[in-house]
């Protein structure tokens, strides 16, 4: 079945007197969601003892946690300093992920940096080589990261350039925002054939196994002619993309992902419409 959760704390959860993600675990659950994605964006700065506070309270309420590692990574840095530190966030992030009892770390492959996208490619996948090879050295051959596609056009991140990625190692799942790629294309991705070519591509080029298991964010995007500018709630329907086309191609794959949602403060209330879109086919469908 697909698991579907928030990226974060819903404003709902404080203002219902909720204070520490570690209470968020029930809450979530009591809301009919079984997964969460705890954000490393701005830096790798919980203990441990939190994060397995985390985890315990995950495990007891059937959650599924991964992690987002630190926003600031670039693969494709031409300072090797750069790319070694950024390979260090993963590894920080796998070890929160750990303790909190999950097995994902979503990332942000990096930018382009004035650097022609096919060389920056190149770069990231030399440096993701060594980040699978610091895995194993590490103790976590276990884990699984997912290098995510991104809403700018100065960003690494496109669609074929993550599916590369994937390539380097069987171990590296996608992660596929479906926000992003709407705003990256300006608008013009938002409908069921064209999230069903992406699935058969990913398919194609991975593996059903890796295409059904795949990690995804979604939530509605506003855009510029530079790609994504910011993220909105489902109630802010003047933006795409629109979750039914995700939910009708994901169904007709039969996929089983991790669906993460990303919208502005009511990411636990958006990612529950989700799950009611989603069953919703498979009602009308007699399953």
């Amino acid at each position: 079945m697909i698991k579907f959760g928030p990226s974060g704390n819903s404003d709902s959860f404080y203002e219902q007197g909720g204070k520490r993600t570690a209470e968020a675990m029930k809450w979530v659950k009591d809301m009919g969601l079984n997964a969460y994605e705890y954000s490393c964006g701005k830096g790798v700065r919980i203990s441990d003892e939190t994060a397995a506070e985390i985890g315990e309270q995950a495990s007891a309420n059937g959650i599924e946690v991964s992690v987002h590692a630190p926003y600031y990574i670039n693969l494709a840095n031409f300072h090797k300093d750069k790319r070694d530190a950024a390979n260090e966030y993963i590894y920080a992030s796998l070890n929160v992920a750990r303790l909190m009892g999950g097995k994902r770390v979503v990332f942000h492959p990096g930018a382009y940096m004035k650097m022609e996208p096919a060389l920056a490619l190149a770069t990231a996948m030399e440096q993701l080589k060594e980040v699978v090879a610091g895995m194993d050295e590490r103790g976590y051959s276990d884990m699984i990261i997912c290098p995510e596609t991104m809403g700018k056009s100065g960003q690494l991140g496109t669609v074929d350039e993550v599916l590369a990625l994937c390539r380097v190692d069987e171990r590296i799942l996608p992660c596929f925002d479906f926000g992003h790629i709407y705003a990256r294309s300006i608008g013009e991705i938002n409908s069921r054939e064209q999230f069903k070519e992406i699935l058969d591509k990913i398919e194609n080029e991975l593996g059903g196994e890796r295409m059904r298991n795949m990690h995804i964010h979604f939530s509605r995007i506003e855009y510029t002619k530079a790609g994504e500018k910011m993220h909105h709630t489902f109630a802010d329907v003047q933006w795409g993309p629109d979750f039914i086309f995700l939910a009708e191609a994901l169904y007709e794959k039969q996929a089983q992902p991790v669906i993460i949602c990303e919208s502005k403060g009511t990411m636990a209330e958006d990612a529950l419409d989700m799950k009611r879109i989603y069953h919703g086919l498979i009602s009308a469908d007699g399953k």
